[in-house]
């Protein structure tokens, strides 16, 4: 009976105005004395000058209940602010009319029309999935990017981040996947979710006239949460982008590809709210719920079995100091499907996608190609060029210490295969936009300079067909 009282009680106190805030931090604010409020409650806040802002409850106890406000704490001070619990989780209004709108980290219109309203409101938290009821991922997604489609594969319903670094164009490649990208052999519904977390204003005017200029924007939902924008709204926008993902997916039957980028920034924004609630830190001062938390956002992905959609993610994140180990690709690495690794010495070289082969793989790449899929030779054709490619890296290490001069016929072969391989396979034009069976008739024209013998993870038959030597 106690229980029963205590949720009448909580109903009857919703929408309850409480005033006088107990200190302001940052984007956080703190009330005390309030009635039992939800984790994740939505907030209205009012300033002394009656101005409204939103918040969500990021912390409650007997004591105090702590707020962060999505639109910054300006204007805010102790003994005029006012709070109005809500009662229920923030929510995003769905519709598939979001499809060629810009929109901000919390779905409001950034492109000057008026705010998307649908007729559902969705929890941006997303709804768990029961892990029986998953289908495994098998259908080649084609984004026209031979590295990618030949060698890391992207499957339908997968998750595969790309790992880069200040300065490398991990924007032209994001932009580039989403004007290219298609499923092979069908109808094919495609839509993409774009999100942007702390950009700058440059970076967004790109991809919007990017889209905009190729006649893909109509298909594509921007969230952008621009580098000026409050921090707070970072950590919202992936799961606002999720959100309509999830109602176009598994609602609208379409094949939705999600980007999202940079999840480094939105790990930042985690850091910054976690020292300032005075958590303990872990690795290099990130909160100690960085694993769950990126595991929130990177599990709203896959098939759902009797449903003909799927979400695909790519998120992209820029490695601190070029550091593979640093805690967020670390730990993005436990959580997804593989990787894409971009190389700053490609980059120096011209080479676009400069996309370091060695330590990037899909691991659901072996599902989703072969006959019937991509073409036969596919699997074979790729062990390949990885085994190909890293046997160049040892004859070039040879080269640096005893010359090139003193290399053997063949070691000199494999040369002018990883010359051929990085500046005619790897490389290719922004606006390139190759077939799958282009890639895999270039990926021979590659393993042709070398000697048939040289070729032994293909089988015979394979080579008789294909080998142009």
């Amino acid at each position: 009976m106690k229980s029963d009282n205590m949720i009448i009680d909580r109903s009857l106190l919703k929408g309850r105005e409480y005033r006088g805030a107990s200190r302001i931090d940052g984007p956080l604010v703190y009330m005390k004395n309030t009635h039992p409020v939800g984790y994740g409650e939505l907030v209205e806040i009012t300033a002394g000058d009656g101005s409204r802002k939103m918040g969500q409850v990021l912390d409650t106890s007997d004591e105090a209940v702590c707020v962060q406000v999505f639109e910054g704490t300006d204007g805010l001070n102790l003994p005029d602010t006012k709070m109005r619990f809500l009662g229920e989780p923030l929510s995003l209004s769905v519709t598939d009319e979001m499809l060629g709108r810009v929109m901000n980290g919390l779905g409001k219109s950034r492109d000057g029309g008026a705010d998307p309203r649908g007729s559902e409101e969705r929890d941006v938290n997303g709804a768990p999935i029961n892990p029986t009821s998953r289908e495994y991922p098998r259908d080649f997604i084609q984004t026209g990017i031979s590295v990618i489609d030949g060698m890391t594969t992207l499957i339908q319903g997968q998750k595969l981040p790309i790992f880069s670094g200040n300065g490398l164009p991990h924007n032209q490649l994001a932009a580039q996947i989403a004007r290219q990208a298609k499923v092979r052999g069908g109808k094919s519904d495609f839509a993409i979710v774009f999100a942007a977390m702390g950009v700058k204003y440059d970076i967004a005017k790109y991809f919007i006239d990017s889209f905009e200029e190729t006649g893909v924007l109509d298909n594509v939902a921007l969230f952008l949460s621009l580098a000026d924008d409050p921090s707070i709204e970072r950590t919202i926008t992936p799961r606002t982008a999720l959100t309509l993902a999830e109602y176009l997916a598994f609602d609208k039957g379409k094949q939705v590809l999600v980007i999202m980028t940079d999840m480094t920034n939105y790990c930042e924004s985690l850091r910054e709210i976690s020292t300032l609630r005075g958590e303990i830190p872990s690795r290099k001062g990130y909160p100690g719920y960085l694993y769950s938390n990126l595991a929130e956002i990177y599990e709203r992905s896959g098939k759902i079995a009797g449903r003909s959609g799927s979400i695909t993610q790519l998120p992209i994140l820029t490695m601190p100091n070029d550091d593979i180990s640093h805690p967020i690709p670390d730990l993005t690495g436990y959580i997804t499907e593989g990787q894409i690794v971009f190389d700053r010495e490609l980059n120096g070289r011209d080479v676009y996608p400069p996309i370091n082969v060695s330590p990037s793989l899909s691991r659901l790449m072996k599902d989703g190609i072969g006959e019937g899929m991509t073409r036969a030779d596919h699997p074979h054709l790729s062990n390949q060029l990885f085994a190909s490619y890293s046997h160049v890296k040892d004859v070039r290490n040879l080269a640096s210490v005893i010359g090139e001069e003193e290399l053997t016929e063949v070691d000199h072969l494999y040369i002018k295969f990883g010359d051929f391989f990085e500046h005619k396979f790897l490389n290719q034009s922004f606006d390139e936009d190759r077939s799958i069976e282009q890639t895999l008739d270039l990926a021979w024209d590659a393993l042709s300079i070398l000697p048939s013998e040289e070729l032994q993870r293909l089988t015979e038959e394979e080579i008789s067909e294909h080998y142009k030597g």
